[in-house]
């Protein structure tokens, strides 16, 4: 026997085994359509007995398997079920003789066999026979389960004579010897009538019987027969049988002690029918039905006597492995024994001493394995692994069957599911193809082994032909381990990218897999790293101003103030908290980000441009080249709104060796940033301001940093008139429609003086509203008359100090800010009489909007 069954488990030494094969042409859905009905029976209550009959179903079998079934019963096929199509009587002949030589296959062990045809109807099919049911098609064989519940209650009937025929103990009746192939020429020529060779018989003969009474639902029978087939091939040395006696009884242990089964199958073995009956219901011992045959005595008192404890089992189970580990020839049967035992300890929760059998079964030799089977053997290991909890175990025996998939011995490697199973191996490994999973704190798993593995996925998705895998997978290697790559490896890695993307960039999209599995993307976060983002205001010239006295907003909103010393927000409510000055819909607005590079050589940074939401927005793209490992660097990125309304930045976007990259701030950990949110103001009409005079050497009054200032001086004496032409030129986009000019009086040493402008606004006003690139000139009189009577120390004052008089910045009524000047206040008419007759210099104060 050279293969093993890895689903084996110690219930199915309870099992008959029944084999399902199509026989002739017959379509592949439709076989395992019916193939999947008869597997539903796959337990059967026998009729006037308290006893199951359990089933074990496959549709292909080894012939070769099928000489073992001496040494383990479970292991002999005693049914066998034949699909088949016929569509005219002229083939029923040659069907039936196809039947007849598939069942000669088997015929050594068969009980009984079936053969369910499809398509033939007719005189033929009106027959009446037991081994020959006719269905006219697939879609009409409702009976199909009673037919196989009838089938195994016929293979019980043989079964259950077979178990009380050896059982009986025919005094003067020379025993057989039971034998597996490889030891029959070891038997030639023994001298058959020497007590060691009687016992051993006998030995052999009372395990047979156990493992027929464990079929046939007598636990408590069995258990007795493998304790005496215990006793005696342990007199004669005989290991290898002894080791299948020590099997029997763990596996009937496991039975009566895990009645739900120990495979984790979804849908769990029933209990027992004679553990869930009533006592007083049950049969005395060895009582006949009214059919024959005798009930179930394992139900009675004294069934553990006999029994296993579960810590006896898995010694047993230890010991039987020892005595199949003396043939070569047992590979298989030792093997399947260490996975059954793995299967008992890991629902008592023993990972270690399971770990300890799994280890042995990698060491065993089949000897020559195909490369499927070998796959199939680590895969087996795996799954076993990830049963009792060794996950990263369970991944390295994963990603062997992988690396076995692609073998050079293969000549059609298959390299998909080399990646189907590299894909597997990642949770074994601490492994999320998310890069949001590597932003949450400290880095699990070995680096190495996680990039070895990431650098497989690269290699065996370009062996598939899909470079967009490739360019997704090592992107993700590049921007999670970047921490762990040398310089060197940062390089190699870098260059392979550019390669990659040549043919296929990369971007944001997500990718799915034939299986499901979705691809997130994978932005660039650490290319360059961003440390800051600050949003800039503009600049003095294009900040929005609110004009109060136009709008008569004079009453100003004011909120208490309430202390709390516990403050309460989350990293992204201060990100998105809103900024005090505003930015114009069709202006120019810049974000200051500050950055580095990480990488050992020059980093390009290609089409790098902001992320926002809330207005529509115009990024404006810029391209940067970081020097190499440089410390923080300031890059502006600019955009131009195009609506009104509040506008957050999200983000940026890159392309970094052609790979196109959406980095979001709540993604970069460690920013830091003063908010990322700031209120769009519409369209604001934008004037440039030009006057007659000539320009004061010096500003009386330096700008506030909310206005622009255009200062110009003039000389003038008492009672002298001089005019002053202001010319105001629309610069921007949007029409003028409203303006007001006012002054103030700059007042040094508490010294009052009169009205010395005057102006006539309704000639610019006609003018109105302005257009682009249209101007508008106005004219101020400026007039000096003071009186300096009883002001001895007036013109003494004038010559150190000057007087001056400043008008107030010319705006649009559109223009807002949030903080209107507290000085803009009208001056009444008393304030504006005064008795002074000279001023020496005089400064015009004007501003732009």
């Amino acid at each position: 026997m050279s293969v093993p069954d890895y689903m084996q488990c110690a219930e199915d030494h309870q099992t008959v085994l029944v084999v399902v094969q199509p026989v002739g042409m017959v379509p592949e859905d439709h076989f395992f359509r019916i193939y999947k009905r008869i597997i539903s029976v796959n337990q059967v209550s026998i009729r006037d007995s308290q006893r199951l009959l359990y089933i074990r179903y496959r549709h292909h079998y080894p012939p070769e398997n099928n000489d073992w079934g001496d040494f383990q019963t479970h292991r002999k096929v005693v049914g066998l079920i034949a699909v088949t199509t016929c569509s005219s009587a002229k083939e029923w002949p040659q069907t039936f003789d196809r039947f007849h030589g598939q069942r000669e296959v088997f015929g050594a062990t068969l009980y009984d066999s079936r053969l369910l045809v499809f398509g033939l109807q007719g005189e033929i099919a009106e027959q009446s026979r037991t081994d020959v049911a006719f269905y006219p098609s697939f879609d009409r064989c409702e009976d199909v389960e009673k037919r196989v519940e009838d089938f195994v209650e016929s293979i019980f009937i043989v079964l259950e004579s077979k178990r009380l025929d050896r059982a009986t103990d025919k005094s003067g009746d020379k025993i057989p010897l039971l034998c597996v192939p490889f030891e029959k020429k070891d038997f030639v020529g023994l001298d058959t009538d020497s007590r060691h060779y009687k016992k051993r018989c006998q030995g052999r003969m009372r395990k047979h019987v156990g493992d027929l009474c464990l079929q046939a639902g007598m636990l408590q029978d069995a258990l007795v027969h493998y304790h005496m087939a215990v006793e005696l091939l342990r007199s004669v040395n005989d290991f290898l049988w002894l080791g299948a006696a020590l099997e029997g009884l763990c596996s009937a242990s496991v039975i009566y002690h895990y009645p739900g089964g120990t495979a984790g199958k979804s849908s769990g073995r029933k209990p027992s029918i004679s553990q869930a009956a009533d006592a007083g219901k049950r049969h005395r011992p060895g009582a006949l039905t009214t059919n024959g045959i005798s009930a179930d005595t394992s139900s009675e008192i004294g069934r553990t006597k006999n029994c296993l404890s579960p810590e006896d089992i898995i010694e047993k189970y230890k010991e039987a492995i020892s005595y199949y580990g003396k043939y070569k020839n047992a590979g298989v049967i030792e093997l399947e024994a260490c996975v059954k035992a793995v299967r008992v300890l890991a629902i008592q929760k023993r990972a270690m001493e399971a770990s300890e059998f799994l280890q042995n079964a990698v060491y065993i030799n089949l000897g020559q394995l195909s490369e499927e089977e070998k796959i199939q053997r680590y895969s087996i290991l795996s799954e076993l692994y990830e049963l009792i909890g060794f996950h990263r175990k369970s991944a390295f025996f994963k990603r062997v069957a992988a690396m076995q998939c692609v073998a050079p011995t293969i000549s059609e490697p298959g390299w998909r599911a080399c990646y189907k199973l590299l894909l597997e191996t990642l949770p074994g490994y601490s492994l999320s193809l998310d890069p949001k999973d590597f932003c949450k704190g400290t880095h699990r798993g070995w680096a190495a082994v996680q990039m070895r593995l990431l650098h497989e996925l690269v290699y065996a998705s370009r062996r598939m032909g899909n470079p967009g895998l490739s360019v997704r997978h090592l992107s993700f290697l590049l921007q999670t381990m970047l921490d762990f790559l040398s310089d060197q490896e940062k390089k190699e890695v870098t260059q392979s990218l550019e390669n990659y993307t040549s043919k296929c960039p990369g971007g944001m999209e997500i990718i799915t897999l034939p299986d499901g599995l979705k691809l997130p993307p994978v932005p660039f976060t650490k290319l360059p790293i961003v440390k800051s983002v600050k949003l800039l205001n503009l600049p003095v010239s294009l900040r929005p101003h609110k004009v109060k006295g136009l709008l008569g907003q004079n009453v100003t909103t004011k909120s208490p103030f309430i202390y709390s010393p516990i403050i309460m927000h989350s990293r992204g409510e201060e990100r998105c908290k809103k900024i005090d000055f505003q930015w114009v819909q069709g202006d120019v607005c810049e974000v200051q980000l500050m950055v580095y590079n990480p990488m050992p050589f020059e980093l390009r940074v290609e089409n790098m441009g902001l992320l926002t939401s809330g207005v529509e927005f115009e990024s404006l793209p810029a391209a940067l080249s970081l020097p190499a490992e440089s410390g923080l660097y300031p890059v502006t990125l600019v955009g131009v709104p195009r609506t009104a309304g509040s506008i957050t930045v999200n983000g940026y976007h890159t392309s970094v060796f052609g790979v196109t990259s959406d980095c979001l701030l709540d993604n970069l950990p460690g920013l830091k940033t003063s908010g990322c949110a700031v209120e769009v103001v519409p369209a604001l009409p934008r004037l440039q301001l030009s006057t007659s005079l000539p320009r004061s050497a010096h500003s009386l009054m330096p700008p506030s940093g909310e206005e622009l200032s255009n200062s110009v001086s003039v000389q003038l004496f008492n009672g002298e008139t001089q005019q002053l032409f202001i010319t105001l030129e629309n610069i921007g986009t949007e029409l003028l429609e409203t303006l007001e000019v006012t002054y103030k009086m700059v007042n040094t040493k508490e010294k009052i003086f009169g009205e010395f402008l005057s102006w006539d606004l309704q000639g610019p006003l006609s003018q109105l509203p302005l257009k682009p690139s249209q101007t508008v000139t106005i004219a101020v009189d400026i007039r000096v008359k003071l009186d300096f009577s009883g002001q001895e120390n007036l013109l003494q004052d004038l010559n150190d100090d000057g007087i001056s008089i400043t008008g107030l910045p010319i705006s649009s009524p559109l223009r807002q800010v949030l903080k209107p000047r507290a000085e803009n206040k009208p001056i009444s008419a008393e304030a504006n009489k005064t008795e002074y007759n000279h001023i020496k210099e005089l400064h015009m104060l004007g501003a732009c909007a």
